[in-house]
């Protein structure tokens, strides 16, 4: 058997391997949530967690909501926040910062790119939209 052969024998039982996990994980959902329909895809990568919350049907704002450790407390996260698409309004960093850092949290502190288009940022609205997100777990 030439080397060639060996080869590609190798790799077709790779690729029978890989073929059974997905490479990204991936859920969406859809939840009325004040009477405004409310969909949201959630996305694990290797690095980061992707997340559309939408209530217009586009991606909307994307904002890469980070933790950062405090110098002297390593076991405190805080969260920063950049719009790095779209509008730049304090309400759509204080509703990223409250969407996302359980997120960034329960996946070992990792970034967070979260894409914001909600007709309803109410704070009952909000708190939906997290146990929505919730349900979408990927991580």
């Amino acid at each position: 058997m030439c080397c060639l052969h060996v080869f590609l024998l190798l790799f077709q039982d790779k690729k029978k391997t890989m073929s059974t996990q997905p490479l990204i994980r991936s859920k969406q959902t859809e939840k009325s949530i004040n009477g405004i329909s409310t969909q949201v895809v959630c996305t694990e990568f290797s690095n980061y967690i992707f997340i559309v919350l939408t209530q217009y049907g586009k991606i909307g704002t994307l904002v890469s909501v980070t933790p950062a450790s405090r110098s002297g407390d390593i076991s405190t996260s805080m969260f920063t926040t950049k719009v790095l698409l779209g509008k730049e309004e304090a309400l759509t960093h204080v509703c990223a910062k409250h969407l996302a850092t359980f997120v960034s949290q329960e996946a070992g502190n990792r970034p967070v790119l979260l894409g914001l288009a909600l007709k309803d940022s109410s704070i009952e609205a909000i708190k939906a939209m997290k146990d929505v997100i919730k349900s979408c777990q990927v991580w």
